[in-house]
């Protein structure tokens, strides 16, 4: 039994370092603009089905992986000047409601792109399956735990040791006072929401190889990303980390110990326990915004 619990563990934790990398998103945009962005999942799939095509294609998979969040890049930056921009100035309900479209959007164009079949990308070291302490990982779960601490490390370096991190510290606190110094809020904001996309993005390539790339993948991992950004607080980066991993775990452990159909519901569960009871998540605090 012990034994079951912790492979259960292990499977919570690299199902929970790719959550993690969605609600990076979530909470990376929301920090800057306020804004809660529902087409977070639909770069990840971007970022799975560029980079399993391209990969297919002969492309080296180094190359395909650049290129995949590259592409998922730059969808960000058109879906940002194209939908989101000109309506920046609209009521919040309005701009969720906008996000919600520009995922159907991209779902759409993907099912264009590549059809309803899903598509296999290799994992990235080859060998069998990582064995910690008796459980078993498949070997591309370290490549996600490695863009984990890719991404978390790159952001808390950017924000805290560097002067334009400085600046986007200072629009989040107070965007009155920032925009009095002359720090431009809107190109934070354009920024941010690339940026997000490309943390998408990478987190779809290194999910490829576990789950497959599919178009409608999007969704699934959109909303468990959500979740683990509401459950680590929605304007804590660490909170985002921790949800993320928190979520992994308690899908995989009630899942195995209960039944499978518990892993879809349980994040409902707990989404709705700290809205109710913790609206700010565990990490969270509030943050004004003009």
């Amino acid at each position: 039994m012990i034994a079951e619990i912790w492979q259960y563990l292990l499977a919570g934790i690299a199902v929970g370092a790719i959550y993690a990398l969605i609600a990076a998103g979530f909470v990376l945009v929301y920090q800057v603009t306020g804004l809660i962005n529902f087409a977070q999942g639909e770069f990840a799939m971007l970022g799975a089905m560029t980079a399993a095509s391209l990969a297919g294609a002969g492309l080296p998979a180094l190359w395909a992986a650049a290129l995949a969040v590259l592409v998922a890049s730059l969808v960000g930056a058109l879906g940002y000047l194209l939908a989101i921009r000109p309506a920046r100035k609209a009521n919040p309900v309005i701009l969720i409601f906008i996000t919600l479209g520009l995922s159907v959007a991209i779902r759409g164009a993907a099912l264009f792109v590549w059809g309803t079949n899903s598509l296999s990308l290799n994992a990235f070291s080859s060998g069998t399956s990582v064995v910690v302490f008796g459980g078993v990982l498949s070997p591309q779960t370290p490549w996600v735990i490695g863009a984990d601490v890719l991404v978390f490390g790159a952001l808390y370096v950017f924000l805290r040791h560097t002067p334009l991190g400085t600046a986007v510290r200072a629009a989040v606190a107070n965007p009155p006072i920032a925009r009095t110094f002359g720090i431009p809020l809107a190109t934070i904001g354009f920024w941010s929401f690339v940026a997000a996309a490309a943390i998408g993005g990478l987190g779809g390539v290194v999910v490829a190889p576990i789950t497959s790339a599919s178009y409608d993948m999007g969704l699934t991992l959109g909303l468990a990303g959500f979740v683990a950004a509401v459950l680590g607080g929605l304007d804590s980066l660490p909170g985002a980390l921790a949800g993320g991993f928190l979520l992994g775990i308690f899908e995989k452990v009630s899942g195995g110990l209960i039944s499978t159909g518990w892993e879809q519901g349980v994040g409902f569960i707990i989404l709705i326990a700290v809205l109710v009871l913790r609206p700010q998540g565990l990490l969270g605090h509030t943050v004004r915004r003009a």
